[in-house]
């Protein structure tokens, strides 16, 4: 397991912030209406090797797409297509067709997407039937004055603009939905399939072991499904997309991280971009991706950045733990999982989590398309 690097100086921070403060004051000196000196910087045109990093379940999309970043390709059209590979993988049920559904088995779809050169956005929240709903949430961005549209609303757009009606849960999907309607509870009068030692169609019941198998381990341990790109193009600019089939049997119209703009991702051509994958609500909570973003901008590196915001959502979940227990475990660490995804302007990158293990994915000339272990806060 990697060994987390030492704590952020805290007097650096405080340094950063002394200084804009400073700045502030300095303002008001001078002659009456002289224009005010600003504390950010102008944004830095950079023409830079070109990058990607995302979650682990990108690595596929980056192999695709990655030829297309280096030609010069705008970052946000890059990044799109990186995910669009997940969210049309039956095979991975974390993102799009074949992702695990609400507790009413329906699969409802959030997706952002944000680029840092017009610092514009667009989302789309609990959205059913659309394969695509990264595309979507750029139709919003391009095409409206909306930084969200949700729902049927989100639905009805998609299909006004093209996006064909799909059904995305699975027959696979679909039994282990079941499964978990079945195993809800024993005061229920939903039962579970006959075993294959009661049943005369052996073959079938065989398959039918398998897939209970197959539910029972997913079942276990309450999936969360996101896939995340940060791209950097060759001339310096970044754009990023988060798309999500979000908590497996989550309430119906439950929106978590991934739409939100400053929690599921967040990019700005001054700074860098972030983005989030894991428990949705710790990301909103701490307005994690924007938090991430805004340290790069102060000149912390990716790793710093990501791991100063993982250390606030440590403090918060212990404060939260008060009314909702189980957040925390007896060492006071979070019970729950999340990963930042960073990336400065510079092409540096940085991929960190709460806990030990897990992989993230990265793409960049010298290096090529690989993944790498995810530095992790506290021991899992």
């Amino acid at each position: 397991m990697s060994v987390p690097p030492r704590e952020l100086d805290r007097r650096h921070f405080m340094g950063l912030s002394a200084s804009a403060a400073a700045a502030a004051c300095g303002s008001t000196s001078g002659l009456a209406g002289e224009t005010r000196r600003s504390l950010s910087p102008e944004p830095r045109r950079l023409r830079t090797r070109p990058v990607l990093v995302g979650s682990g379940n990108c690595l596929p999309g980056m192999k695709a797409a990655f030829p297309r970043l280096v030609a010069g390709e705008a970052p946000l059209d890059v990044a799109i297509d990186v995910v669009k590979v997940v969210e049309a993988d039956p095979e991975d049920r974390s993102v799009g067709l074949g992702g695990h559904p609400n507790e009413d088995g329906v699969v409802q779809l959030d997706a952002a997407v944000m680029d840092g050169a017009t610092h514009n956005s667009g989302a789309v929240a609990a959205i059913e039937n659309i394969l695509h709903p990264s595309e979507v949430a750029r139709l919003v961005m391009e095409r409206t004055d909306h930084c969200m549209i949700v729902g049927r609303g989100a639905y009805e757009f998609a299909r006004a603009h093209g996006h064909e009606h799909v059904e995305l849960l699975t027959p696979q999907t679909r039994r282990i939905w079941l499964r978990w309607k079945e195993t809800l509870s024993e005061r229920d009068d939903r039962f579970p399939p006959p075993s294959a030692e009661d049943s005369k169609q052996a073959s079938r019941s065989r398959r039918e072991a398998e897939l209970l198998a197959q539910a029972d381990a997913i079942l276990a341990e309450r999936p969360t499904g996101t896939i995340h790109c940060s791209a950097l193009s060759v001339a310096g600019e970044v754009a990023c997309t988060t798309t999500t089939s979000g908590l497996s049997w989550k309430i119906p119209g439950r929106v978590g991280d991934s739409p939100i703009v400053g929690a599921g991702l967040y990019c700005d051509a001054e700074a860098g971009s972030a983005g989030a994958t894991g428990r949705g609500e710790a990301a909103i909570l701490s307005a994690g991706s924007h938090a991430v973003t805004e340290l790069l901008r102060g000149g912390a590196s990716p790793l710093e950045a990501g791991l100063e915001v993982l250390r606030r959502v440590t403090r918060q979940a212990r404060r939260a733990a008060a009314w909702q227990p189980g957040l925390v475990d007896e060492a006071g660490v979070p019970t729950f999982g999340l990963n930042f995804y960073v990336l400065g302007l510079d092409g540096g990158c940085a991929g960190v989590t709460l806990r030990g293990g897990g992989e993230y994915a990265v793409a960049e000339p010298d290096g090529g398309v690989r993944l790498e272990q995810l530095v992790a806060l506290h021991e899992a």
